[in-house]
């Protein structure tokens, strides 16, 4: 219980004291405006979203005195001088005045101890000052001076009727067709058919994807032929710009940043079914609120809330200052109720995509559900168990569609009971990830490394070309995981459509080709690999005819054979994905044993090769998710509850190689954050930060991009 308890409060955020300028004063006040956290966690329809206090989760009375020196709420000590004001309830237990502030603006007015109802309770009334420069912050962390949150707080409480039903929300009249969508920015505005087709040119002239290729060794002998010979060619995209002086100065406004970026349409579906009421519900809200608040004007943001229905709440709008109050205001007022029909819920926010009459260069839909779809997938089956899922995403935005659309479902499985295999599968057949939410406190980080990724998009429609440059040379296979990969019929050419890229971003494709027995020349060429992709911000097209031309020597006699710790590693990294795969399908067969040997062998070949045992950070994060997952697997109920889950966010990260959240993964020390960028990793600690922060208390993730952050020369 005690443990229970300290996630649901490092989940609300009051485990730590809110810092508070030295010089500011601040006073409780009943008359306080609305606060964003209040306006977050009030319903509009009069109910309270629960809190753990008010949900039956009690602290322990302690026989002591401690309770009078420790404050019951972050469980630190009280003292006097050291910044912080301290409230006495009527009851007689004293607590941080921040911290028990936060409480009852949650809704919680009894005491955390005594469970005694008050009739006098704190409010904290926002001061109208800065001292020294200093920002004030919310209990959300959002800077108070903000314009938007100025007007924020002078908005009246939102009217309640006991009396109106739940399901009212969804039977208010909608437009048939969703396009009624906001004009876009002027500055980024592109209409669809009118798009500039400008070519890039020289490529000098702008920010390029990197390409470099290693060969898996440096010599093949004259008179020998070598078969399955594996070339390894590795993306890495650019910056975007603006991101040095992001770095230079964190508390940048995404507002100042907007025009480094492209910007975004975003549809979050959002479950509202029975079953997340309470806490889950009211960190859906902040959550919800980190994204609003991190987009920009230019950014359009749509909500779609299902249940046993699905109604659009909140139409594709800009984020100006007036569209996120809105937002914020359709968030709050979500209640739960009702089962859990997820395929009406992505139609919906399908629809929202497809109607809209401008489109903004990058788009992309969240999908967060903790059940499952009790209206759409069909019976199980000993011959089919629950096979029916494509029927749950709508065809007009299958990856690999003949529609042409690209937007990406971002799935987020929500807690023990979601419905891992099919929110997977919505993820896979439209390009988009799946991320599993084990710790209710995790989910907004889980959102903030999402949108991390989404809000720094550098490169889209990306395709490499291969091409033998020997006369008797051709390409035996191209292993490119979740990405489609195509070989001409004469083997001599073959592709990889890659589609987006965020900034700094890498992908690693392995080729494979047979090196015939040639002792005409001391050198061969094998490869030509070129690249090109759309330049998102300028809408013009990037080629790179050229980006990389492979050559291996041709000695005489054979040296000592070295092969290359990037080809190595990367053979790891397929070799532990099939592993995976393998794993899972022993394991939904019923042979966990079977799924656990699996696994168990793969890490131990992998500890044997030579990248692993030169140290190298992606083997052994390898060599430890194959143990974590080892371990989901001990029983068919450990399974059920989380190990099927685990697996299969593993499998979605490797296979599009891009960081997924797996349980509480976005903890820093966590070595699973393979393929995580800087953008990700900043919009993540921003979030914890608001969370969990006194300025000089901050937990900073270290920065994990794909593996490995320094790469040697290629050969």
């Amino acid at each position: 219980m005690a443990s229970k308890w300290r996630k649901v409060k490092i989940a609300l955020g009051l485990n730590k004291c809110l810092y508070v300028p030295p010089n500011d004063t601040e006073q409780p006040d009943s008359s306080s405006s609305p606060s964003p956290a209040g306006l977050l966690s009030r319903s509009s329809h009069g109910s309270t979203t629960p809190t753990p206090s008010s949900s039956g989760l009690r602290l322990s009375k302690s026989p002591n005195n401690n309770s009078k020196r420790t404050c019951a709420i972050c469980l630190t000590a009280m003292k006097t001088g050291q910044g912080h004001a301290i409230f006495m309830a009527e009851c007689s237990h004293s607590f941080h005045f921040h911290c028990i502030a936060s409480n009852v603006k949650h809704g919680n007015q009894i005491c955390p101890v005594c469970r005694a109802k008050w009739k006098e309770i704190p409010f904290q009334r926002s001061v109208s000052d800065v001292t020294h420069g200093k920002p004030r912050t919310s209990a959300l962390g959002w800077p108070q001076d903000d314009a938007w949150m100025t007007v924020l707080r002078r908005l009246p409480p939102a009217r309640t009727d006991a009396n109106r039903h739940i399901s009212s929300l969804y039977q208010a009249n909608e437009p048939s067709i969703f396009d009624d969508d906001e004009d876009l920015d002027p500055q980024h505005e592109t209409a669809e058919g009118k798009e500039s087709t400008k070519d890039a040119g020289d490529v000098n002239s702008v920010r390029t994807v990197e390409v470099l290729t290693y060969t898996e060794v440096s010599a093949v002998p004259k008179s020998v032929s070598y078969n399955n010979f594996t070339i390894l060619i590795h993306l890495k995209a650019p910056l975007t710009s603006g991101r040095q002086n992001r770095n230079q100065n964190q508390a940048e406004s995404p507002q100042s940043s907007q025009d480094s970026r492209a910007p975004v349409d975003l549809v979050t579906v959002l479950d509202v079914s029975g079953s997340m009421s309470g806490t889950k519900l009211a960190l859906v809200k902040r959550a919800m609120g980190f994204v609003i608040q991190n987009l920009c004007p230019s950014d359009r943001l749509s909500v779609i809330a299902f249940s046993s229905t699905a109604r659009r709440l909140f139409p594709l709008r800009r984020m100006t200052e007036t569209g996120k109050l809105d937002a914020l205001q359709a968030v709050n007022s979500l209640v739960s109720s009702g089962g859990t029909n997820i395929a009406e819920g992505l139609r919906k926010g399908v629809k929202v995509m497809t109607d809209r009459k401008w489109k903004n260069p990058v788009c992309s839909i969240i999908l967060l559900s903790d059940g499952q779809d009790t209206y759409t997938v069909s019976g199980t089956s000993v011959a089919c168990p629950r096979a029916d899922y494509k029927s749950l995403l709508p065809t007009t935005i299958h990856r690999n569609g003949s529609t042409g659309l690209q937007i990406p479902v971002h799935a987020f499985g929500f807690g023990s009971d979601h419905d891992a295999a099919s929110m997977h599968s919505i993820s896979e057949i439209s390009g988009g990830t799946f991320s599993f939410i084990e710790a209710e406190g995790v989910i907004q980080d889980a959102f903030a490394q999402c949108i991390g990724g989404l809000l720094s998009v550098v490169a889209q429609e990306l395709q490499v070309k291969v091409e033998c440059l020997h006369p008797r040379l051709e390409i035996g296979s191209i292993k490119a995981g979740g990405y489609k990969a195509n070989i001409m019929a004469n083997a001599i050419m073959g592709s990889v459509d890659v589609g987006d890229l965020y900034a700094e971003e890498e992908r690693d494709f392995l080729v494979t080709v047979n090196i015939p027995v040639d002792g005409t020349s001391d050198e061969m060429s094998l490869l030509k690999v070129s690249c090109a992709y759309r330049d998102p911000m300028t809408k013009g097209m990037v080629t790179l005819e050229e980006a990389s031309h492979v050559k291996i020597q041709r000695p005489e006699i054979a040296g000592t054979r070295v092969v290359s710790i990037e080809v190595d590693k990367q053979r790891n990294r397929l070799h532990a994905a099939e592993a995976m795969a393998e794993a899972r399908a022993a394991a939904e067969s019923g042979d966990l044993a079977r799924a656990v040997s699996v696994l168990e062998s793969c890490g131990k070949a992998l500890s044997e090769t030579a990248s692993t045992q030169a140290g190298d950070r992606l083997c052994i994060a390898l060599c430890a998710e194959l143990k974590e997952m080892q371990d989901r697997m001990a029983s068919r109920r450990v399974y059920e509850t989380s190990g099927r889950a685990y697996i299969l966010s593993g499998l979605s990260s490797h296979s599009w190689q891009r960081a997924t959240a797996r349980g509480d993964s976005t903890d820093s020390a966590n070595l699973l954050q393979a393929y995580q960028t800087p953008s990700m990793v900043d919009m993540v600690t921003q979030s914890q930060t608001m969370v969990f922060g006194t300025p000089s208390s901050q937990r900073k993730l270290r920065q994990t991009l794909s593996f490995p952050a320094v790469r040697p020369r290629p050969r």
